[in-house]
């Protein structure tokens, strides 16, 4: 959907109410009081009533949306900018666009999307063929003292470490001469640490047992035999990472770039939220998703917990 169609079918608040209020009943209306599938609408207070107990259920009540204060057209640009836009954008340039006095409110919209985009790719598992290796992104901590020595390499302190695994497969006619694998969907998980143990966990979650994984050399990957129906592994020379694991690099590298980019620097607090989003917009890069994400933001309900900060964070 591109601006000018979005225009034409959410003009203002009231349009954005009758999408979400058709959206939600073909999703199904269920009583969180008894479980009453049966309701009626009373147009005038913007609610179902249970035909079985008389509970009220509002327009936004178990959504993502559930407790907005901001108008609804907020939350459809909102939705329509984070899907049909190529790279993210900040808070600060969605509250400048929307003339919105306030930035908390507009910065926890935005989070609170990107956790449901999170919620729904970890319904899903990678199979096939699939690339892993870890990224190290820079990130900002009130934990770290800014004068105090730091290691370098994996032990940063000031680096954070995401798992990337991506689905990969040789194509037999490339039209490329640098990257001959195709990639399907990706998964990029912050990690506290390289152990075996903490990646072997969010491999279990993130794959199907019957995939083939390549990686390189790392000792860290050395229980995937037992876990998936294929390891390869292999001692990877620098000059040759691009070729060996030419996708999982390639996002690393464009994530590392969007968020350099627009946010300049990001807090490792929020650093899974914002990968979430990346993967989100990747994973559905043929297909025009806007209404993909309208549906999650109906169907899961919001567990983005906020708190209001001192300083503004992209």
């Amino acid at each position: 959907m591109n601006l000018i169609e979005f225009n034409r079918h959410f003009p203002n608040e009231e349009a954005c109410k009758e999408h979400l209020k058709a959206l939600r009943e073909r999703n199904g209306i269920t009583c969180p009081k008894c479980g009453c599938t049966h309701h009626y609408w009373k147009g005038y207070r913007n609610q179902w009533q249970c035909s079985r107990c008389g509970h009220r259920t509002s327009l936004t009540s178990g959504t993502v949306m559930h407790g907005t204060k901001l108008p609804l057209l907020y939350w459809f640009i909102a939705i329509h900018l984070l899907t049909s836009t190529k790279t993210t954008f900040s808070a600060s340039e969605l509250q400048r666009q929307l003339g919105h006095k306030r930035y908390q409110p507009i910065w926890e919209l935005l989070h609170k999307l990107r956790t449901i985009m999170g919620q729904r790719d970890a319904q899903y598992t990678l199979s096939g063929e699939i690339e892993l290796d870890e990224g190290f992104f820079t990130v900002d901590s009130e934990e770290y003292d800014a004068n105090a020595p730091r290691h370098r390499g994996r032990g940063s302190e000031a680096k954070a470490k995401v798992l990337v695994m991506a689905e990969s497969k040789q194509e037999e006619h490339p039209t490329r001469r640098d990257v001959t694998r195709s990639v399907g969907h990706i998964k990029m998980q912050v990690i506290p640490n390289l152990r075996a143990e903490t990646i072997d966990e969010v491999v279990m979650d993130s794959m199907e047992q019957e995939s083939i994984v390549t990686t390189d050399g790392s000792t860290s990957y050395t229980n995937f035999t037992d876990m998936v129906e294929e390891h390869h592994a292999q001692v990877i020379p620098p000059r040759e990472v691009g070729k060996v694991l030419p996708w999982v690099h390639i996002v690393i590298s464009n994530a590392k770039r969007q968020l350099l980019d627009v946010f300049h620097s990001v807090d490792v607090e929020f650093l899974q939220s914002y990968l979430d989003e990346f993967c989100y917009r990747f994973n559905r890069r043929y297909c025009d998703c806007f209404e993909r994400l309208m549906f999650a933001s109906v169907t899961y309900q919001n567990t983005f917990m906020h708190r209001t900060y001192e300083k503004n964070v992209a």
